[in-house]
Formats: C-alpha cells, sequence, structure tokens
C-alpha cells in the first residue's frame, strides 16, 4: 500500500514548485541560485519539530532539494524541503525529510553531525563569502554550529568554540527513532536562529531590514545504512554520502556561498511579497562563472590564468548592455577578476578577489 502521507507530499512539493517563492524575473540567468521570500509572523513559532504552528501553514514551501552537484547527478531517493519565517528576534527554518529508517548516533555537542545523518543550515548575512555560519543537527536533536572565516578552499579555517547563543532547535520522528523492525514516514525539524547571535560579523542590520537579501543554503547528509546483529544501524563502510542541497553547488563542496540561496526577509505575512531582482545580479553570475572556470584553470595548469583568453570556452559570458568587459588581475598578492556595471547614479565595480572575498565599489557620477 502506498502511504498517503509521501503521495500527498510529493503532489504538494510539485504544485508548490510551480508557484512563486518569489518571482526571478525574466532578466535572471538560468543558473542562478534558488531564492525565497521568508515572510514576517507576528506570533513566534514554538519549536518542538512539529510544523503546526499556523504561521508554517502560509509560508510556502523551497523547491525539493536536489543533489549537491546539481543535474549531474540522479535525483535524491527522499524527498526534502524547508520553510523561512522570522521575528524580531529569530530567523525560523523549518525541515521535511522524508525517510524511511529515522536513526542516528551522536549525542554530543559539537561532535562532527554530518557523520550522522542530518540537516545543515549555512548563512552569510553580508554575502562576502566571508564570516559565515554553519549548523548541522541529527534525527537526536544534537547540535554542531561553528563560524568560518572563508571557504576552505581558499585556505579558510573554522571556529568550534564559537557558539550560536541562544538557538533552539527540535526533532518529531513520524515514526520510531533507531528502531529498525518498522517503516517510518520520515522527521521534521524546527530551527530558531536568534539574529543577536550573527551580530558580531554579519555587518549588516540585525535583524534584517524589509527586503533585505542574505545567501543562505540548506544541506542534507544521508549516508546508506546496513543493520548489524542486534538490528541497530551503521552507515555501510566504503560508500559516500549523499548531499541533498536546496540550491546546487555543482561540487560536493557547500562552501562555496556565492552558489548559495537568496533569501529576502519581507515585514509582510508569509507569501504576501515576490521576489525583487536586484541589480547587481548579473555581474555577480558573470564572475561567479568566471571564477569557477579560473579555478578549473588553475587545477589543470598549477597557476591562475592572467588573461581574459586562457579562460576562453571555460565559462560561458553573459551579454548584457550594462555589463563591461572583464579583467583578470593576478600578481603575487593573488587572483582578482573584476566587471563593471554601467547603473543610474554611477558605475560599480564588482571584485572576486583573493581568498574568495566578494566585494563592490559604486563610483558614484
Amino acid at each position: 500500500m502506498i502511504d498517503t502521507r509521501y503521495l500527498l507530499i510529493v503532489i504538494s512539493a510539485l504544485i508548490l514548485a510551480g508557484c512563486s517563492t518569489g518571482s526571478r524575473g525574466p532578466a535572471l540567468p538560468e543558473d542562478f541560485p534558488e531564492t525565497y521570500v521568508a515572510g514576517q509572523t507576528a506570533v513566534p513559532i514554538i519549536v518542538d519539530g512539529k510544523l503546526d504552528d499556523p504561521a508554517w501553514s502560509a509560508a510556502p514551501w523551497t523547491a525539493a532539494f536536489g543533489d549537491i552537484e546539481g543535474d549531474a547527478k540522479p535525483e535524491p531517493r527522499f524527498l526534502t524541503r524547508a520553510k523561512m519565517l522570522w521575528d524580531d528576534e529569530y530567523f525560523y527554518v523549518a525541515a521535511d525529510m522524508l525517510e524511511p529508517h529515522v536513526w542516528g548516533t551522536l549525542t554530543k555537542r559539537d561532535s562532527i553531525i554530518y557523520n550522522d545523518n542530518d540537516f545543515e543550515v549555512f548563512i552569510d548575512p553580508d554575502g562576502d563569502n566571508h564570516d559565515y555560519y554553519e549548523l548541522e543537527v541529527n534525527a537526536l536533536n544534537t547540535q554542531f554550529d561553528l563560524m568560518l572565516t572563508r571557504p576552505y578552499r581558499c585556505g579558510g579555517t573554522y571556529d568550534i568554540g564559537w557558539d550560536i547563543d541562544g538557538l533552539k532547535t527540535a526533532v518529531d520522528i513520524q515514526g520510531s527513532l533507531n528502531d529498525s523492525s518498522d517503516i517510518d514516514q520520515g522527521w521534521t525539524m524546527e530551527i530558531a536562529i536568534p539574529w543577536e547571535s550573527l551580530r558580531s560579523h554579519a555587518n549588516r542590520p540585525i535583524p534584517p531590514r524589509d527586503g533585505d537579501q542574505w545567501p543562505v543554503n540548506f544541506s542534507r547528509v544521508q549516508w546508506k545504512h546496513q543493520l548489524k546483529d542486534d538490528g541497530s544501524y551503521e552507515r555501510i563502510p566504503d560508500v559516500r554520502e549523499d548531499n541533498w542541497t536546496w540550491t546546487p553547488q555543482d561540487a560536493i563542496d557547500m562552501h562555496r556561498p556565492e552558489y548559495w540561496g537568496l533569501v529576502q526577509f519581507s515585514t509582510r505575512r508569509p507569501g504576501a511579497t515576490g521576489f525583487r531582482v536586484n541589480q547587481d545580479d548579473l555581474a555577480w553570475t558573470q564572475l561567479r562563472r568566471m571564477h569557477h572556470a579560473a579555478e578549473q584553470y588553475r587545477s589543470k595548469h598549477e597557476r591562475w590564468p592572467n588573461s581574459m583568453t586562457e579562460l576562453e570556452g571555460l565559462y560561458e559570458p553573459l551579454d548584457h548592455p550594462d555589463l563591461g568587459v572583464p579583467r583578470i588581475i593576478s600578481d603575487e598578492n593573488g587572483f582578482v577578476i573584476e566587471i563593471e556595471q554601467n547603473r543610474s547614479n554611477g558605475v560599480k565595480t564588482f571584485i572576486f578577489g583573493p581568498e574568495c572575498r566578494r566585494s563592490s565599489v559604486l563610483a558614484q557620477e
């Protein structure tokens, strides 16, 4: 017999995928990350993992998660989706994960939680790819939070000692945890992240202003398992985990903030506002493509490219009258790519610089 919850969730996910969580607009490239408008709730969420607060019913689901590498890999075996809300105190995240066998082993806080099946949140408030936050939670509601200076591939380090002060998480199991004798429906999770805990490195208003957009992404780590003699679960040795994400990374690497989705915060009720296309989106897409191509070039030639000619054929350039000719600066200080965009109030220069930092400068007329 088909589980009706599985069927209803799949149908609703397909319907919601076609609904607007925010209009991307015709100007956005096909490879632009996912977008979402997080509405404001007037009543705080009760964090118990059950997703039955009235505010959640009005908040749209994200698109179903896909493989971290994108269309190059098969569709995930189980459905994963998320919702977002906020108020003056917290950023709320809800996650829904279909799972016929819900299990977990790690119970100590700040264990390496992705060694279990887990749900992960990544936040870069100012979008510069530096000083961003990561949170992981397993089915036992064990938390692992850390702050990262910059992506690992760009020389980044992490601070596991940093904690999200006042963090609230809860898990609800639709079935039985760590019991292999039955088939579960899945598990849901609620997360409440205090804005104040993000203030130290946000470099922008806390809580967000109406219309502010933050890079955010979610990941679900899923291991294939086998049963031990006592009926308990364990990972199948030498089999890699699956990584299912809200917006793809084009690599098995969540630490590529330039690929994360964009969450727009709205002071209106959930579902009442569409996503606003930002003037910067084209330029950042161009630089993201170029930087990825440059990293491919470096991997093959063991050096950064010195000119745009060396990147020909490695990426698809955007053709837009407001975008200038991109340029490369490669010297002992590192690798930098830049592009200018004509604006109504001047010329804005977008920079993807050393250590993967993103920045921009507006020269006003």
